[in-house]
C-alpha cells in the first residue's frame, strides 16, 4: 500500500498536514507519488518550511510575493512543471521559505489546476507539539487534515528537548513535566479539540499519521490507533501507521 491509497487521496484535494515528526517528509512524498500518477501538485505552506526542502525532494520552487501575479500566472507554471513548491519569500537569514496566508491558498485552491499539500504548522523538528493560540494555520479549503505524531516521542521525558511547547501539551494532556509521554499523551493530542487538528473545517476528513512506527513501536502503535477510534469521532475513520521515510512508507491502517 502506498500513501495514495493509504490515506484515500482524491482528486482536487486540499490537503493540511500538522503536527510534528515528519510532514515535511510526508508532504514531499506524497507530491512524488501524486506526480507519478500523473497529478499536477502543489506544494506549500502557511507557516514556513526549510529553504532546502523543495531542492532536497527535486521540487521546482516558485517564489511569488505579489497574490495578482501568482494566481495569473500559476495556469502556465503549472503547465510546465508537474510539481510546483509555491512560497511568497525567502526568509531574512535564508534558512525558511515564507508561505502564503490560509485565504491565499484558499483562492489558489478555487483554481482547481492542482492538488494542494501544505504544511499548517511548525514543531522545529520535534516529534510532538501541541498548537498555540495562533495555530494551527489550516485553510477552509481543505478536504484533509493529516495530524502527524513521530512514535520517537513516546517513552521520552516531556521536556523542551523532546517536544514543541511542552507547556501547552501539559495544559492539554495532564502529564507533568519530566514525565514521560505516553499512549495515552499521544490519544488527547490528536483527538483535544484544542490539539493538533484545532481548526480543521467541519467537512474535512481527518486521518491520522503515527509516523516512525518501525518494528519495535508497532505494538504501541496500534494501541494508540485503537484508542483514537474508540473516541467515535465521526470524522476519524482509520488512523495510519508508518515510517514515511522508507521506500515502504505504510507499515499499517487501522480502521473502525
Amino acid at each position: 500500500m502506498n500513501l495514495i491509497e493509504a490515506f484515500d487521496i482524491r482528486n482536487d484535494e486540499v490537503i493540511s498536514i500538522v503536527g510534528g515528526g515528519g510532514k515535511t517528509t510526508l508532504m514531499f512524498a506524497l507530491a512524488r507519488e501524486l506526480v507519478a500518477r500523473g497529478h499536477k501538485v502543489i506544494t506549500t505552506t502557511t507557516t514556513r518550511i526549510g529553504s532546502g526542502e523543495p531542492d532536497k525532494f527535486n521540487a521546482s520552487l516558485l517564489l511569488e510575493e505579489d497574490e495578482r501575479i501568482l494566481l495569473s500566472t500559476l495556469p502556465e507554471n503549472l503547465f510546465n512543471y508537474a510539481h510546483l513548491t509555491v512560497v511568497r519569500q525567502i526568509s531574512p537569514e535564508k534558512d525558511k521559505l515564507l508561505g502564503y496566508p490560509p485565504e491565499v491558498i484558499d483562492r489558489i485552491a478555487k483554481i482547481g489546476l492542482a492538488d494542494i499539500i501544505v504544511e499548517a504548522d511548525g514543531a522545529r523538528g520535534k516529534p510532538i507539539k501541541a498548537p498555540n493560540a495562533t495555530e494551527p494555520v489550516i485553510p477552509s479549503s481543505t478536504t484533509l487534515v493529516i495530524p502527524v505524531v513521530g512514535m520517537d516521542a513516546l517513552g521520552t521525558r516531556l521536556t523542551e528537548e523532546n517536544a514543541f511547547r511542552p507547556e501547552i501539551i501539559s495544559k492539554l494532556t495532564g502529564l507533568k513535566p519530566g514525565e514521560p509521554i505516553t499512549e495515552d499523551t499521544i490519544v488527547t493530542l490528536i483527538t483535544h479539540p484544542q490539539g493538533i487538528t484545532k481548526g480543521s473545517p467541519k467537512t474535512a476528513r481527518i486521518i491520522p499519521l503515527l509516523n516512525k512506527a518501525d518494528k519495535s513501536k508497532t505494538p504501541a502503535a496500534e494501541s494508540i490507533a485503537r484508542k483514537i477510534l474508540e473516541k467515535g469521532n465521526p470524522r476519524i475513520q482509520k488512523v495510519v501507521l508508518g515510517q514515511v521515510q522508507s521506500k515502504d512508507p505504510i507499515i499499517k491502517v487501522i480502521s473502525k
